[in-house]
């Protein structure tokens, strides 16, 4: 399996099978600058002196040829900036806020409709937070802003300033000790407030020049940016169905 980089920053996405045989060749576009072969067609191996090499293809900018790299062609991680890092770092801390919020819908609310929709959130934000691990781990990039063992606490130990949108301490506070209607209230208000900061910061992101250009950070940027702007949508609705005496 062969990989290559350095492929102009436009999205393509291509995979072809080639059909000579059923063990055809398979490319398969893995990103800005990233695409795998997988194995090689007879037409291309009849080409080369190793029938089992592989073949590695750079795609041609619009309106350009491809042209094909030599099989010792080495991988390379897209470049990114800080910022992405700063960004994913950032986005865990945000993520466990929301999670954090979800664990406290079973024991505070009997709404059917809020628990299905802190099922979904944290589902989504957990598996999101897993992505997220395994982006940083794989660039030698640490997972956390803080020391280990100072929870909100920077390295030069100052409280952490909290990520766009997420609950205070005071806010997180009266949220666990609410029930029922006015637990309802609190979550949605909070909720929306939190999703409505992951905007920010995703807009952010795409404000800073060179960054968010890796394609894995792509996808989850403009995916949570997309899922949490439904949402809000669904918890605005359900705040507007509430009793004046709810609201309160």
């Amino acid at each position: 399996m062969t990989i290559f980089s350095n492929v102009p920053n436009w999205r393509h996405r291509f995979a072809r099978r080639c059909k000579l045989r059923p063990a055809g060749a398979i490319a398969v576009w893995c990103g800005p600058g990233l695409l795998l072969v997988l194995s090689a067609c007879p037409a291309v191996c009849a080409q080369q002196a190793d029938p089992a090499a592989p073949v590695v293809v750079q795609p041609g900018a619009p309106g350009k040829p491809s042209r094909r790299l030599p099989p010792f062609t080495k991988a390379k991680l897209p470049a990114r900036s800080q910022v992405d890092v700063d960004f994913m770092q950032g986005m865990i801390m945000h993520h466990a806020q929301a999670v954090e919020m979800t664990a406290l819908i079973a024991s505070h609310t009997e709404s059917k409709e809020l628990r299905t929709l802190g099922a979904r959130i944290s589902r989504s934000q957990s598996d999101e937070i897993r992505l997220m691990k395994r982006w940083l781990a794989a660039r030698g990039e640490p997972v956390s802003m803080a020391m280990p063992g100072m929870r909100d606490m920077d390295m030069s130990h100052h409280p952490m300033a909290l990520m766009p949108g997420m609950l205070t301490p005071e806010q997180m506070e009266a949220l666990r000790k609410a029930q029922d209607a006015r637990f309802d209230h609190l979550f949605l208000a909070g909720m929306i407030q939190h999703h409505k900061g992951a905007l920010i910061m995703v807009e952010k992101l795409f404000d800073t020049a060179g960054a968010g250009q890796d394609a894995e950070l792509f996808d989850f940027a403009t995916d949570a940016d997309n899922t949490q702007r439904a949402e809000i949508r669904i918890m605005q609705t359900m705040l507007e169905k509430e009793t004046p005496k709810e609201k309160q």
